[in-house]
């Protein structure tokens, strides 16, 4: 097309203006006391120039870069598809900057200035809160499905969520520098890492490049036509070797991502074949990563529906993954309520008290229920309490200063899960292990439902 567009004597300088690359890596090899490919490529698109055969010579170049751009491309894809699962991207922002909230780009924000972040917003950068306090999710770092209240002088980082509050952060690390980002960087570099027979097709390749010009010096010889001579350097032997196994690696990334199998290199996807043991998260991967109502255990004379109902009527105000659960399951089961209670007071990270017919109800964590609000356990209902499960996460509601149900929230396990472990070990896993932020309780619970053979909990 050069030649076709431009002058003769542009499409020559250009074609001699590439070839420099190939020159350089050659002469650093010779340097090296290595005769391998580079000096191959570098001699056959140098005899080629010195022989005014442009074409050819355009036409090696063309080809080894095809091949370097398949492989960039496939590694760059996959890297790519994890960083957007890991990570959203923020145009703007909204800080708060001579007493008043003001929205900016996101390449305008420093280190030192404060964002504004609240109920609904991920968290765009790392930083120290200075104002507020709210619910974050941290599921992405620490693998805790349920959230934490984050106040003043707690850290909160980019991808983290804010389910409920507002809280003003001082930026410490911007987007590019925070905890994530170099998580994904880290995935970036590991990825590029070789599977081993990929090195040893090249250093098969790099072995037969000194053949390839002893035919060349020896047709040379034999025939002194050089033309038939650089036939054998332009043939290339080495570079069927190591493309066919490149292009091998390359396909199976790109066939594993297609079923959402992200591999971070050639070495990882190769050394899957000797592995016998494999490690799981537990929040998201063997289990759904949104809690739902297991079970609902009332006290006194109230029934399940009637505390059921009063919990979803006081949780549908807040957006929190727990809240949501109460309502949800409230729906299932068609238990329908209507706004009979007074002004609901609500306490980041504790829970809610409010008034309803003439009564006081709260409904919280066991620290809010029985330590801030001091109620109490009925006397003929410590035993049934006592007996309650201690396996799952609890929710706590108190009608006039006692305790009329327990709530016990769950994070379900994936239908598919143990079915999953059980063909494990059958292709040749010899070992499960599981691993979570989330209690010690918790995980021994989902470890003994799926059947690993070691978890390690609060990791």
């Amino acid at each position: 097309m050069l030649l076709i567009f431009l002058p003769n004597v542009v499409g020559k300088g250009i074609a001699i203006y590439k070839a420099l690359a190939y020159f350089k890596a050659g002469i650093a090899s010779l340097g090296n006391k290595r005769i391998d490919v580079p000096v191959l490529d570098a001699t056959s698109i140098g005899i080629s120039l010195l022989r005014k055969e442009f074409n050819t010579a355009s036409n090696i170049m063309l080809m080894l870069k095809i091949s370097e751009l398949l492989e960039d491309y496939t590694r760059q894809k996959v890297t790519l598809q994890l960083g957007d699962s890991l990570m959203n991207k923020f145009d703007k922002v909204w800080i708060y900057k001579d007493g008043q909230e003001q929205e900016i780009a996101m390449s305008d924000l420093k280190q030192g200035q404060t964002v504004i972040v609240q109920t609904g917003s991920m968290v765009p950068i790392d930083g120290e809160i200075i104002d507020g306090e709210a619910m974050v999710n941290e599921s992405s770092f620490t693998g805790e499905p349920l959230s934490k209240r984050v106040t003043l002088n707690d850290t909160v980082y980019a991808g983290t969520l804010i389910e409920e509050g507002k809280i003003f952060v001082k930026v410490r690390n911007l987007q590019d520098e925070s905890r994530i980002a170099k998580i994904i960087d880290m995935i970036d570099t590991n990825e590029s890492l070789k599977a081993s027979i990929q090195s040893k097709a090249e250093h098969m390749a790099d072995a037969i490049v000194p053949y390839s010009f002893l035919g060349f010096f020896g047709v040379w010889a034999f025939t002194r036509n050089l033309t038939r001579a650089t036939a054998l350097l332009l043939v290339d032997y080495s570079c069927a070797i190591r493309l066919s196994t490149s292009i091998s690696v390359i396909s199976a990334m790109q066939e594993a991502s297609m079923h959402n199998v992200l591999v971070k290199g050639g070495k990882h996807l190769e050394s899957m074949k000797d592995a016998n043991v494999i490690v799981f998260d537990k929040t998201g991967t063997l289990t759904h990563a949104k809690p739902v109502v297991l079970d609902v255990v009332p006290l006194q004379d109230y029934t399940r529906e009637e505390v059921l109902k009063i919990a979803a009527c006081l949780e549908e105000h807040f957006p929190h993954s727990v809240a949501n659960a109460i309502v949800h399951q409230a729906e299932i089961e068609n238990l329908k309520h209507r706004e009979e209670h007074a002004e609901v007071k609500y306490v980041i990270a504790h829970g809610i008290s409010t008034s309803l017919n003439g009564e006081d109800v709260i409904i919280g964590s066991s620290h809010f229920v029985f330590e801030d609000e001091k109620c109490i356990v009925p006397e003929d209902k410590k035993e049934q309490f006592e007996n309650i499960s201690d396996e799952y996460s609890r929710l706590y509601l108190a009608i006039q200063g006692e305790l009329a149900a327990v709530i016990l929230i769950e994070d379900p396990l994936r239908d598919e899960a143990e079915a999953v472990v059980n063909s494990l070990r059958k292709s040749g896993i010899n070992k499960v292990v599981m691993m979570t932020g989330d209690s010690d309780r918790i995980a021994k619970n989902i470890a003994e439902k799926v059947g690993v053979d070691v978890y390690y909990s609060e990791v």
